[in-house]
Order: structure tokens, then C-alpha cells, then sequence
């Protein structure tokens, strides 16, 4: 979908999904915006107001399938949605004396996947009924390509995430919406923000906007960036286990 005018994004209070409120924020565009947090919620409403949007915010938590699915359908029968955009997501990791604990593991899932799963399939079952298709895009991760033993969680739940929108591009497609599933790199957000690592070809959110908004343009079933860390992490994915393992054993871990 070249020209969206309806819009929804989970996640839009900062990073990526800021980001990407702010690059089609424009005249006679409706955003619907989601977060946990509504100071920064409005803020970013208000920039994207700025700019000539519509914009309407909702704290709402990705968790809550009757919340979502109640805010989806309220906006959709306002504004009928062309792109919804899953793209709220936790990190975290086993950097610590212990380790990533199961509650921890269970929160990241909880969020990562089934958060998606409720931002994805009211704004499916609204696109059905009209039968005029539309457009879903589902935040992944370059780590869904790597089981990383720094943070296992986040990484399987990513590649979860990946493999459920590329199958859904195919289950769907057929009926006119289209599922892109966004892989990016390190990009500057609330989450990379904690990391005391090196984060090679880092990225600021507006650039990394801009390609996900020209991939989106094109339906790509994936959009990966940036191109040279995608190739290296492929590299490295396709090693027998036992390397890649060894090697991933020795990369920084996210606490």
C-alpha cells in the first residue's frame, strides 16, 4: 500500500514506532497510536500533529486481547485501517548473576508474540469483512536469524514472530492483505538504549522509518536492514550448530 491514510502502530511512544508515526504523519492521514506510556504517547502525538495528522492514542497493553481488540475495532470503524503496524516489543536477556529467569522468558513471549497476535487479527478479521484488502506489518528482529544464548527469549520469540508473519504473507495474500514482517538491525529506541555494548552500523530511528516505509511501499514480504549486518548475521546462521553456538556463546549478553 503506496499511500496509507489510516494507520495504526503499537509501540508508537518512542523508537521505531515513534519514528514511524512521525514519517507518515502528513494532511488527511488518521494515526491510531498505542503505548504503555501516555506522556510520551502525547508527545508523540503532538509532533505528528504538528505535521497536519490526525491522531488519535490509546495506553492500552499489547497483552490484553479484549483491550486490543476494543480499541482496533473502535478505530477501524471510525477510520477503516489500510497498515497496522505490530510493533510494541520488550527485550531482556541473561546478563545477570542468574540469568534470564522463567518469568522473565514468559514476559517477553507474552509481549513479543501474543502481543502481536492481539494487534494483528482484529485489524485481519476488520480487513475481511470490507474486503478490500490491507496491510499488516509485524516487528521482528535481525535475531530472529540467531539463537542467542545472551538473551533466548527475545531472540525466539523474534524468530517466532518472523516466521509467523512470513507464513501469514502467503495465507493471505490471496485475499488482498498483505503481511510484511520488519527485521531490523541495531536502531536507536528505549531498548538499545540500555545495552553497554558495542552495536555495529547503528542506526537513528528516522533513517530506519524511511526504509521500512519504502519497503512497506514495495509489499516486500521482508524488509531486513541494514544490508551489511544482515549478511553477516546470515553468515553466521547458516554455520553448522555447534559453531554457531560457540560463536554466539561469546557475544555480549543483555541483562
Amino acid at each position: 500500500m503506496k499511500d496509507p491514510k489510516s494507520i495504526l502502530i503499537s509501540g508508537a511512544s518512542s523508537g521505531i514506532g515513534q519514528a514511524l508515526a512521525l514519517e507518515y504523519a502528513a494532511p488527511g492521514v488518521h494515526l491510531a497510536l498505542g503505548g504503555r506510556d501516555g506522556a510520551r504517547l502525547e508527545s508523540t502525538a503532538q509532533q505528528c500533529r504538528a505535521k497536519g495528522a490526525s491522531v488519535h492514542t490509546r495506553v492500552v497493553p499489547v497483552t490484553d486481547p479484549a483491550a486490543m481488540r476494543a480499541w482496533i475495532e473502535e478505530v477501524d470503524s471510525a477510520q477503516p485501517l489500510d497498515l497496522v503496524v505490530a510493533n510494541a516489543g520488550i527485550s531482556g536477556g541473561a546478563g545477570n548473576q542468574n540469568g534470564e529467569s522463567e518469568a522473565q522468558a514468559r514476559g517477553i513471549f507474552d509481549v513479543n508474540f501474543n502481543g502481536v497476535l492481539n494487534t494483528i487479527w482484529p485489524a485481519i478479521d476488520a480487513m475481511r469483512k470490507r474486503g478490500k484488502g490491507g496491510q499488516i506489518a509485524i516487528t521482528s528482529s535481525m535475531a530472529s536469524l540467531t539463537p542467542l544464548p545472551g538473551a533466548p527469549a527475545y531472540a525466539t520469540s523474534k524468530a517466532a514472530v518472523k516466521f509467523y508473519g512470513e507464513a501469514l504473507h502467503g495465507a493471505l495474500k490471496p485475499e488482498g492483505i498483505i503481511v510484511s514482517t520488519i527485521c531490523p538491525g541495531f536502531v536507536r529506541s528505549r531498548i538499545t538504549d540500555q545495552n553497554d555494548f558495542p552495536m555495529p552500523f547503528f542506526m537513528e530511528a528516522p533513517k530506519a522509518a524511511r526504509i521500512i516505509r519504502k519497503g512497506l511501499a514495495k509489499g516486500r514480504v521482508s524488509i531486513w536492514f541494514p544490508w551489511p549486518m544482515a549478511a553477516m548475521t546470515w553468515l553466521v546462521s547458516i554455520l553448522p550448530p555447534c559453531w554457531r553456538v560457540w560463536i554466539l556463546s561469546r557475544a555480549p549478553k543483555k541483562s
